[in-house]
């Protein structure tokens, strides 16, 4: 009797001790499960996690073969057979992690990295984690989580004055000048691992030795298990821009010289044969251009018709597969969107792959056959370019809203294969990085937590739960700043205009008291963001500097020097306000190269004038004799409480005229979205009983109106209606096509 009852003892404090979850306190190897799987993708997690034991708890990683506290497996039925899933759990005060397959268990295990507190951005913006007695898990604590997106990466691009000279002087020397090597490759790809992400698009200017022509590269992209592809331009895992000139012959145009041309692909796919690869098919120019050869619409189709069966043919025949079990992308950017739209047949098992304009709005959803195809949808998305009507390649300024918007659209509307975004050098864009790949990774979190408590989030896990609010409101605001205008188009200039003048610093068609007031919101968001890096960590403060303040202070006193600049010009400032201005740039980007603590790890990574464009140089004192715009009060004016509101039902606003006038100026800002039925963006505006007018807001790029549109985020129309009178007046919006986006509503009298 007496030993059952200690039996029965024993079962229950055993019983209490287990349900208090999993502990490893520190002092001891942290045992895990050794595993039999050679998959690359698994080891290379399993080294990060015992880098950020040792960080964390300064432990080592140990693998047994019993005794495990953390037990690794794959089992693709217990997750219903879904790629790249994982599930976590406490059994028994074991950590348990399974995984669908190689990546859903790496994922898995780097998992266990962020429940110690490692920031997936530990390296790339110095996010140093905190020290630790233990690793707890709670006994409840349960995750099963797999990709919404099957592939989702980032696109190295426009790397000219950061990544590649960061990478060649500083963190690569031996490689050289002008190449990012295998070095460099694996912390980029130690960050797609941990941000869960499977997806790259190398950097691809002249300037850049290609990624397959530098030793290493291959083999470390296998290492973290990431599939490689190429841009719009780089067909079939080649890049022309920085090869056709050493491995090809002749000129790259397959119309008059497609042996050679044939040549320079199939050699390529002799040579990668076994690597992880997504295939971009199709051919444009050498660079970002159009196609040689071909110079008619009709002519540019059919080549391209012919193009496309002869690499799937040769695919086939190289790598000796099924061409459906191939992963395959066509990409229609810019003229070759208007020859798929002739009719080009592109095949059912290849990936269509959407674009925005370059600057966040998506120029076309696919259709109810398009969504039914085999081989799916795909986005290229931009958070940073190069070219008309002007770069955005300096600050990370790019509206996380519109990102959020734009990418929840395109998923609602089938875009669900792979998602790819342009993200320059990484830095200074490393918030709306992980906004994307957390959004592909699990659109249904993301949609629930929305984007201002996604980036409260963010900076509460980076920073710590006290500052986190304060943060995310001047981080909200000067993204909102920015919206209005980039600090990149402050001059009022443009690039690859014919027009010389584009090339002079002008004024903004601003008011002196709206320029003072953007001007003292900046000056409050970077006083906000200095006083609080008081409450920051000695180990945080690169990260914070990074993160918060350059982007936030920077773009203020690049307002301050394009706007005291503006008002100086006008007798209405002091020329020292700008001049201190344009010092007080080149301060913080030198503290950026140089660091606060981590002795110039990041030299020559951030440049503050990219292709050194007029609005970056120091401002020619000079005197206009012209008026400033002066500032009118409205009859009346509605913005939306966010950036902007739906219009998907009818918009009725009242409001009362109590002056004479003959008409009324109504002004409407939408956002300068395009049409998800890729035809037509029209609406009605009524007031009072006049008859309504229709308009259709669709632009076609590159044109003027659209120039004018991504410059400012708005598309402004406007209306002239009679007056009718002092007294009571009613003003109505109708939708008839989508997405509409009303930003703001301003009506003057007009005499």
């Amino acid at each position: 009797m007496k030993r059952h009852f200690l039996i029965a003892l024993l079962a229950i404090i055993t019983s209490g001790l287990l349900a208090n979850g999993f502990r490893h306190q520190s002092g001891s190897d942290l045992r895990v499960s050794r595993i039999e799987w050679q998959e690359p993708v698994i080891r290379t997690a399993l080294e990060l996690l015992g880098r950020d034991v040792r960080s964390v708890l300064g432990d080592t990683v140990r693998e047994v073969r019993k005794n495990a506290e953390i037990c690794l497996s794959i089992d693709p039925e217990s997750l219903e057979n879904r790629a790249q899933a994982f599930h976590i759990e406490v059994r028994r005060g074991r950590l348990c992690v399974t995984g669908s397959d190689a990546h859903g268990l790496a994922y898995g295990i780097l998992e266990i990295s962020r429940l110690l507190g490692v920031s997936p951005w530990e390296w790339w913006a110095d996010v140093t984690p905190e020290k630790r007695d233990e690793l707890f898990v709670a006994d409840a604590y349960r995750t099963t989580q797999s990709p919404s997106v099957e592939y989702r990466g980032i696109f190295i691009n426009d790397e000219d004055w950061g990544m590649m000279p960061w990478s060649g002087q500083t963190y690569e020397p031996e490689c050289g000048r002008g190449v990012i090597g295998p070095k460099t490759n694996s912390r980029i790809f130690e960050l797609l691992l941990r941000l869960r992400a499977n997806y790259f698009w190398p950097a691809m200017h002249e300037c850049t030795q290609p990624f397959f022509l530098t030793e290493g590269n291959r083999e470390v992209a296998e290492r973290y298990g990431i599939y490689i592809g190429g841009s719009h331009c780089e067909p079939m895992a080649c890049s022309p821009a920085g090869e056709w000139r050493r491995r090809g012959t002749g000129d790259y145009d397959y119309v008059h010289n497609s042996a050679s041309v044939q040549d320079f692909w199939r050699s390529r796919l002799r040579e990668v044969k076994g690597q992880p690869i997504v295939y971009t098919l199709g051919m444009r120019g050498v660079h970002d251009g159009r196609m040689q050869g071909a110079k008619t619409l009709d002519e540019q189709r059919e080549t391209l018709q012919r193009i496309l069966d002869d690499q799937r043919t040769m695919l086939s025949a190289e790598l000796g597969s099924d061409i459906g079990q191939i992963p395959q992308v066509f990409v229609p950017y810019k003229e070759v969107l208007d020859i798929y739209n002739s009719g080009l047949r592109v095949p059912d098992d290849v990936c269509l792959m959407w674009c925005d304009d370059n600057y966040g709005y998506i120029n076309h959803f696919p259709t109810s056959e398009e969504r039914a195809r085999s081989g799916g949808n795909g986005v290229y998305y931009h958070v940073s370019y190069w070219g008309r009507p002007h770069d955005y390649l300096w600050l990370g300024t790019f509206s996380p809203n519109l990102l959020f918007q734009q990418m929840h659209t395109a998923y609602d509307n089938g875009i669900q294969r792979i998602w790819v975004l342009n993200v320059g050098d990484i830095k200074p864009a490393e918030y709306q990085i992980e906004l994307f790949l957390d959004m592909a990774w699990n659109i249904g979190q993301c949609t629930e937590l929305g984007p201002s408590r996604h980036l409260r989030n963010f900076l509460a896990r980076t920073f710590g739960d006290f500052v986190a609010d304060d943060l995310a409101r001047a981080l909200e605001r000067s993204y909102v700043l920015a919206f209005d205008c980039k600090p990149e188009f402050l001059g009022h200039t443009r690039v690859e205009e014919r027009d010389p003048a584009f090339k002079i610093v002008t004024d903004m068609p601003w008011s002196e008291s709206f320029i003072r007031q953007r001007i003292a919101t900046y000056d409050s968001l970077s006083d906000a963001v200095e006083s609080l890096a008081v409450h920051i960590p000695a180990t945080l403060q690169d990260a914070y500097f990074q993160l918060v303040k350059y982007p936030v202070q920077a773009a203020a006193q690049m307002n301050r020097k394009m706007l005291f600049g503006q008002l100086a010009r006008h007798g209405l400032s002091d020329w020292h306000l700008s001049d201190a201005a344009y010092d007080s740039i080149q301060s913080l980007t030198a503290l950026y190269n140089n660091g606060i603590h981590n002795s110039a790890k990041w030299r020559g990574i951030m440049d503050a004038a990219p292709r050194k464009l007029p609005v970056f140089a120091p401002l020619e004192h000079r005197s206009d004799s012209t008026l400033l715009p002066a500032e009118s009060t409205p009859v009346f004016h509605w913005k939306s409480d966010g950036q902007w509101t739906p219009l998907d039902s009818l918009l009725s606003l009242d409001f009362v005229l109590s002056d004479v006038a003959d008409s009324l100026l109504v002004i409407v800002d939408f956002l300068p979205a395009h049409p998800l039925n890729n035809q037509h963006l029209r609406f009605s505006i009524g007031l009072d009983n006049h008859p309504l007018q229709t308009r259709d807001i669709r632009t076609k790029g590159r044109s003027e109106e659209w120039k004018k549109n991504v410059l400012t985020n708005r598309s402004r129309q406007e209306f002239l209606f009679l007056a009718n009178g002092i007294g009571q007046h009613h003003l109505t919006l109708k939708p008839l096509d989508e997405p509409l986006f009303v930003r703001e509503i301003t009506i003057k009298t007009a005499r």
